[in-house]
């Protein structure tokens, strides 16, 4: 049966596809109406918007707009237009539109009655869409200067020049009209209609016309005419008038503005967004719900305006009514209007389905669609969409939108279901010649979007047919395919345009072979390939345009990367993402390994295990089974599967190369946005490079330590770890030496001090101990130096792979077994050393440690040193085994040496103690024996050749360790007195026994030379001896100084003789000489008391002569003599008196002769005469 018998309507009949509202010609109209089918969703909206407008005749209103939302392929425009439709009512056909209507809602008589009712009274609606009605210019006012462009249209004026509609309503206002178009007529010689468009070049017309009717003056009219303001409009001026319209019709008449494509056309500017809700909000306040506003958009209100609420929330009140329209119903309007089987295609396809009910289960089956796509699920649904499947209504929806969004010239296309109906009556029409068995195959779409799209993109389909037609290198089916792949061009994310779903799109008989349907479309696709009319990422294709062509070509042909760089791509890939540890965990083992790639290595290089990859890269003689066996000794070597991630892994990096040596921001934007496509592929290709190499890793061949080996299954993670496992079980062969892990440096300690839990002979890493010791010897027949970082480096290695801390308990055995030396910057290390552990472990020190076969020191040297060490340090326990040994020696010389710097400190601060010199030698006896201790035979020998030093220096001392535990304080109490009475030796030569025992006292205290220790014992003796002896002469010279304070107390008593004035005087003077008396008690020295007796005769003096100016009888008053005229008698010179100390003048002496008397009188004469030069006189204090 031939499709085009199939259908109840004829296929081939003129429908109108695309609803546009300014079509309103009554055949289109009548079509439009008779045709339209009222979904169960759209029902509900005439339900919800007549109820709230029928309510505005009852109770006026202010929130008077309607917002109609809905997506491409919603219906919105349609809607809007049927509205319009049944609130004018028109008479169509002899019939209203109302009552056309009234079979539609049949089954929903209530909506109906609402509907009637509704429109009884006259309404009038202003249908435009606002995107063609508007001018270029999209200001601020732009909404605004629509409506009033659309009202004055309305009226009958000129709404495309506002300053001449503005003019027409004046005129028609003042009834005028008739009267104006006909002087003006009279005057042009044509009708005012039919010129007015013209306006700007009539002025001499227009200006007396003016005058005449509007008895203008000519400078008033002139002045109007040449005002550019005229032309402005305010919200409040449009509103009044509309108001005064309506306000002239009858109580019920509506007048309704319905506005198509509003929300596309305001979109998100702030300004348009609020001239549409004063203007919608103006509407409303004055005209009470007698004007409404009726608006259609892609978006709901509240999506429009939720990035700046908190402006427009009065939008939001004001269009109350919302309906939201979605696609759900486009494929049920198809079906009624195209698809609607006749009753003998109802039967012949029922059984066409019913014979190949599983074929057709299994052809629509699509590989990672993210769409719920279908096929045929049911009979009915076979003959409803026959000659089309149920996908198609989805992905048809989604390829209108996705086409307009992308711009092109499919943004002139509409994205109404009309489209979609326009589409799928076009496609059917090109089958209508087959037969039941025939499918619509996805590219019969492609013509009904053709004429619609961009240039760019027709060329590239004519060209390739051009190409079909000349058989170059391209066939017709290929220009299909190419058709097809442009339509989902878009939506791969919803439906991948690989080749599994390309030959599901691209069947057009149920009866198709699939598995030759694949192969077709592959050879085509490969043809398309190879000619560049479409790319491939992955397992997906797509369409490129010219310029994307272009890029492409560039790309793929010019654009080169080295196979180094993308290995070592590859090699980051493995090792920073997929395989990031860096050693391999075997046991408490962290084993390094090195990372290659082919021939690029990541990371440094240790020197041990490789873990080693083969990419496709690497040339086939070098993946050979025998070679790879051969070379993977140490090493695991892993060939890649030959997956895709190579082949995406270039592309994806020819094109960041591509993109980098563009300068993108200076070219066109078309081309910016090709090559931020490219950017968003190469990252699609990465991840899809990294996918297949995952792949490839767990599919790869492994060649482990000579063998080549199955590694079970897992992931690509694990099957590395397994190959790693094998190759550390068969390259660290020795690790078993290791029976007892070493946890932190107190096992280590443990070792070393003997300590560690073990029943002897049964020690833990016995072997190991072996074998370090093997080498150590080795080394030492060699005469080799090894550092303990050596140690660390060759049994951190291949065979051992033994762990550092493990490595130091080993040799912290040998070393507690004394199998061993260890020196650290040249000192040998004791095994009590606190340091010790760090030394044998710690990266910082071992190589300054150094480890050798132990030299044992000879039995006779050993015997030698016990018996001078027990005789010298007076000490019978005396270790026997060399290191016990050594410590001894080490811990005693440096107690000693602490010692004798003890001793040698006491000498500091000028003490002058005896045979200092036999202490610092002392000191340096024990530092030349300890600067031997870093070597243990060096030390026994330092000691045995300084043993007669050492014992001739300890008798020596044993005088000054005597004198200062038994001596030393006599000594200082000697040298005490010595330097006391270091002031007095004058008078002390007046006690001839004192004076003596001073002299030996200074002998002693005064070392010089030998000293004479014999001496010590006598001081006490000689220093009580100068004691009496001093006693008796501070005695005396204690009585003297008490005479003279007697005598000068004497002498002031005396002066004073009782007088009452110079009693105060009086007893100052005996306070000063009671003081002096305590003094003079207290002092113990001879010198001190001397000096006692200048201020005592000072003091009386001075005082004496005080007393004297108290006591003196006043003078008598001198006789006043007259003044003679005649010079002035000059004022006598000052004299000058100087002052001095009596004790300066006579000084202390003693005096035994006559001639001493004169030669004491005659040396004062002298200095008195002297100190009478140069003065009028002196006087003695």
């Amino acid at each position: 049966m031939r499709i085009q018998n199939m259908f109840h309507d004829d296929i081939n009949r003129q429908i109108n596809g695309v609803i546009k509202v300014d079509q309103d010609a009554n055949d289109v109209i009548e079509q439009e109406v008779r045709e339209y089918v009222i979904t169960k969703e759209l029902r509900k909206h005439f339900s919800a918007f007549f109820n709230y407008y029928s309510d505005s005749f009852t109770v006026p209103t202010a929130d008077i707009g309607v917002w109609i939302s809905g997506f491409f392929g919603s219906g919105k425009s349609h809607f809007l237009k049927m509205l319009s439709y049944i609130l004018e009512n028109k008479s169509v056909a002899g019939t209203t539109t109302v009552e056309m209507f009234r079979q539609k809602f049949e089954d929903d008589p209530a909506t109906f009655m609402q509907i009637d009712r509704a429109t009884r009274g006259e309404t009038q609606t202003i249908l435009f869409n606002i995107d063609i009605e508007s001018s270029i210019n999209k200001d601020k006012t732009a909404v605004l200067r629509v409506f009033a462009k659309m009202f004055y249209n309305h009226l009958g004026f000129y709404g495309e020049n506002l300053k001449v509609a503005m003019l027409e309503y004046y005129i028609e206002q003042s009834g005028k009209t008739e009267e104006f178009r006909r002087v003006f007529e009279q005057k042009k010689g044509k009708s005012w209609v039919e010129t007015r468009r013209a306006f700007a070049f009539n002025g001499k017309f227009i200006i007396p016309t003016l005058m005449e009717v509007l008895d203008m003056s000519e400078d008033d009219a002139k002045r109007w005419f040449n005002d550019k303001t005229a032309t402005e409009l305010s919200i409040a001026q449009l509103v009044r008038d509309i108001k005064e319209y309506v306000d002239r019709k009858p109580k019920d008449f509506r007048l309704l503005f319905m506005i198509d494509e509003v929300g596309q056309y305001v979109g998100t500017d702030t300004d348009m967004l609020l001239n549409l809700q004063s203007l919608t909000e103006k509407l409303g306040s004055e005209c009470q719900g007698k004007v409404w506003v009726v608006c259609t958009g892609q978006e709901a209100i509240d999506e429009i305006i939720k990035v700046r609420a908190d402006e427009f929330s009065r939008i939001q009140a004001r269009f109350k009514t919302r309906l939201s329209l979605s696609s759900s119903s486009v494929d049920e309007v198809i079906q009624k209007r195209i698809l609607k089987k006749n009753q003998e295609s109802e039967q012949v396809l029922t059984s066409v389905y019913a014979q190949n009910d599983s074929v057709l289960r299994n052809l629509f089956t699509f590989n990672g669609a993210q769409l719920d796509i279908k096929g045929y699920l049911t009979p009915f649904d076979f003959t409803t969409n026959f000659p089309f499947v149920p996908y198609q209504f989805i992905i048809m929806q989604k390829v209108f939108a996705e086409i307009r969004k992308h711009g092109n010239s499919g943004k002139h296309l509409s994205g109404g279901e009309r489209s979609m109906l326009s589409g799928f009556q076009e496609a059917a029409q090109k089958v209508q010649d087959k037969d039941e068995y025939a499918l619509v195959p996805f590219f019969r779409f492609y013509d009904t979007v053709h004429s619609f799209l961009d240039g760019s993109i027709r060329r590239v389909i004519e060209r390739c047919a051009r190409a079909a037609d000349a058989g170059d290198g391209i066939e017709a089916y290929d220009v299909d395919v190419l058709k097809l792949l442009y339509l989902i061009r878009y939506i791969d994310n919803d439906v991948p345009a690989n080749l599994d779903n390309i030959v599901i799109l691209m069947a057009d008989d149920i009866r198709v072979d699939k598995i030759t349907l694949r192969e077709t479309v592959r050879e085509s696709l490969n043809r398309l390939l190879s000619q560049n009319y479409i790319g491939r990422t992955g397992e997906t294709y797509n369409f490129l345009t010219d310029e994307e062509q272009d890029i492409q070509r560039a790309i793929r042909n010019e654009t080169s990367v080295d196979t180094a760089a993308i290995v070592e791509r590859i090699a980051q890939m493995i090792f920073a993402d997929i395989y990031t540890t860096k050693k391999y965990r075997y046991g408490k083992y962290d084993f390094a390994f090195d990372s290659m790639v082919d021939g690029v290595t990541v990371g440094a290089v240790t020197g041990g295990m490789r873990l080693k990859f083969l990419t496709v890269a690497t040339d086939a003689t070098e993946k050979s089974t025998l070679r790879l066996m051969t070379e993977s000794h140490g090493q695991a070597i892993a060939v890649l599967a030959d997956t895709d991630y190579y082949n995406s892994l270039e592309q994806a990096m020819k094109i960041r190369k591509y993109v980098k040596q563009r300068n993108v921001a200076q070219l066109p934007k078309s081309v910016q946005d090709i090559i931020r496509d490219q950017q968003d592929e190469a990252t699609r290709l990465e991840a899809s490079a990294m996918e297949e190499l995952r792949k490839a890793i767990v599919a790869a061949e492994f060649y482990v330590a000579g063998e080549h080996i199955e590694i079970k299954a897992g992931d690509a993670k694990s099957k590395i770890d397994q190959a790693l496992e094998y190759l550390v079980a068969h390259v660290y062969s020795e690790l078993d030496l290791i029976t007892k892990n070493a946890e932190t440096d107190a096992d280590i300690i443990a070792i070393l001090l003997g300590t560690e839990q073990a029943l002897p002979g049964l020690e833990p890493n016995r072997d190991a101990a072996a074998k370090m010791e093997e080498y150590l010897e080795m080394q030492h027949r060699r005469n080799l130096p090894t550092s303990m970082a050596d140690v660390q480096s060759r049994y951190q290695a291949i065979p051992y792979g033994w762990r550092e801390i493990d490595i130091a308990a080993v040799a912290a055995r040998l070393i507690y077994e004394q199998k061993v030396t260890i020196k650290y910057a040249g000192n040998t290390i004791q095994p009590n050393n606190p340091k010790l552990p760090d030394m044998l472990r710690k990266k910082s020190e071992i190589g300054r440690t150094s480890i050798s076969k132990r030299l044992v020191v000879s039995i006779t040297k050993m015997k030698e040193v016990k018996e001078f060490l027990r005789e010298y340090f007076d000490v019978m326990d005396v270790p026997d085994d060399e290191d016990g040994l050594i410590a001894f020696i080490i811990e005693r010389f440096q107690k000693q040496k602490e010692h004798y710097v003890e001793l040698n400190a006491r000498y500091e601060g000028g003490k002058k103690y005896p045979d200092r010199g036999l202490v610092q030698k002392a000191i340096t006896l024990m530092d030349d024996v300890l600067s031997q201790q870093k070597d243990n035979i060096a030390l026994i020998d330092r000691v045995i050749k300084k043993q007669d030093d050492l014992f001739d220096n300890k008798e020596q001392l044993a005088r000054v360790e005597s004198f200062f535990k038994n001596q030393v304080t006599v000594f200082d109490a000697a040298a005490k007195m010595e330097a006391d009475l270091r002031n007095e030796l004058d008078y002390l030569s007046h006690e001839p026994e004192a004076n003596t025992a001073l002299n030996q006292i200074r002998m002693v205290v005064f070392v010089q030379g030998g000293f004479d220790y014999k001496k010590i014992p006598m001081l006490n003796g000689w220093m009580a001896t100068v004691r009496e002896g001093h006693e008796r002469l501070l005695a005396a010279k204690r009585d003297e100084l008490m005479g003279y304070c007697q005598q000068c107390m004497g002498a002031i008593h005396q002066a004073s003789n009782g007088h009452p004035d110079t009693r105060e005087v009086i007893t100052k003077a005996d306070t000063f000489y009671k003081q002096k008396m305590d003094a003079i008690a207290t002092l113990t020295s001879l010198a001190l008391l001397d000096g006692l007796v200048p201020p005592m005769l000072q003091y009386k003096d001075s005082t004496v002569e005080r007393i004297e100016y108290i006591c003196r009888p006043p003078e008598p008053p001198k006789p006043v003599t007259p003044v003679k005229p005649g010079p002035a008698t000059p004022p006598a010179p000052k004299k000058i008196i100087k002052a001095y100390n009596r004790s300066i003048i006579f000084p202390a002496k003693q005096l035994e002769t006559e001639a001493d008397v004169d030669a004491y009188v005659e040396k004062v004469r002298t200095q008195l005469k002297q100190l009478m030069r140069g003065c009028d006189g002196i006087k003695l204090n």
